[in-house]
């Protein structure tokens, strides 16, 4: 009898026939099961927003700051919490839960106000970790101080934003911080506990940017080694100064295949336990201008299934580390 592409799955953090490590089986190894992930919005801002770095935000980055599927920030966190995990409590029959603070910078806030905010978070029915997405030059002593408390009392993930490593495209997407303020802001994170866990995000299909130069970025925070990184492909939101690029015949979008290409030849370079924390990004279907293909995500991802098997090929197989 032939055998299955799950019984010949040579990666080891897999039980399926994902040859990554997914950011599933990493929750239900860590926690015993499914988890919710509760996006929330404090009405935080920027520092490339509101002046301090720069103005308007980077180019693609819509009204709310990737919190678009978050409730509204004047409504608490705690009713925010209950009314989006009521919904994923019926999706998916799990009691437990990751506050995610996402929308903007959510370590750029006075310091009581976000010890608060932390704490209240802790609060919540059936939380087993926090998540705090942030800029790697928003890390003052007093946040890493407070970040690493907080790591003493849950399963702590901080995500810091990098989207390339490469300087030409931080100036090009209005990023307002260059690679080494960010390698600053990872290594001051990482020295202030070794319980605080870091994601790193990259994006593919920035303007100006080719397939080797995608791959590099991958090579660079392979290097670093955090505990988890996130790709997606580089989104068109409508009332963005990217759709301002797009619509002039400025920039031209990523394609399913050339992404699939990045997306495999990065896994290979990332070491094995790392976790991958996203391939795909979730677009709001009213703001999307392209690529349409994204919102076909489960056929993404089987893409990139397929394109590691037939390559043979899995997480970590080209890693230095």
């Amino acid at each position: 009898m032939k055998q299955t592409q799950v019984e010949t799955n040579p990666f080891r953090y897999s039980n399926t026939n994902k040859r990554y490590h997914t950011y599933d089986y990493y929750l239900k190894n860590r926690f015993g099961g499914k988890v919710a992930k509760i996006p929330l919005d404090c009405g935080f801002t920027c520092p490339n927003i509101d002046g301090t770095r720069g103005r308007g935000g980077c180019i693609y980055c819509s009204e709310r700051g990737s919190g678009d599927f978050a409730k509204p920030s004047v409504m608490p966190i705690s009713e925010q919490f209950t009314a989006m995990f009521d919904v994923m409590k019926r999706k998916w029959d799990t009691d437990m839960a990751i506050p995610y603070f996402q929308a903007h910078t959510n370590t750029y806030a006075p310091i009581e106000l976000l010890r608060s905010l932390y704490y209240e978070a802790l609060t919540f029915d059936g939380v087993v970790g926090i998540n705090i997405a942030t800029r790697a030059d928003c890390l003052s002593d007093e946040v890493c101080d407070l970040l690493a408390e907080i790591a003493e009392k849950t399963v702590l993930t901080v995500e810091l934003g990098l989207q390339s490593v490469h300087e030409e495209t931080a100036k090009l997407i209005n990023r307002c911080h260059t690679f080494g303020e960010f390698c600053e802001g990872y290594d001051k994170l990482r020295k202030a506990s070794d319980k605080i866990n870091i994601c790193v995000h990259l994006i593919e299909g920035l303007p100006g940017e080719d397939h080797t130069m995608m791959v590099e970025s991958a090579r660079q925070v392979a290097l670093l080694h955090p505990e988890q990184i996130k790709l997606h492909c580089l989104n068109i939101l409508k009332n963005t100064a990217l759709a301002s690029l797009y619509e002039s015949g400025r920039y031209t979008p990523i394609t399913r295949e050339e992404f699939i290409s990045v997306v495999c030849d990065s896994l290979e370079l990332f070491p094995a336990d790392i976790v991958i924390g996203r391939l795909t990004g979730d677009a709001d279907r009213r703001k999307l201008i392209e690529p349409i293909w994204s919102l076909k995500k489960t056929e993404v991802i089987n893409n990139i299934d397929r394109e590691l098997y037939e390559r043979n090929s899995y997480q970590g197989i080209r890693s230095v580390l």
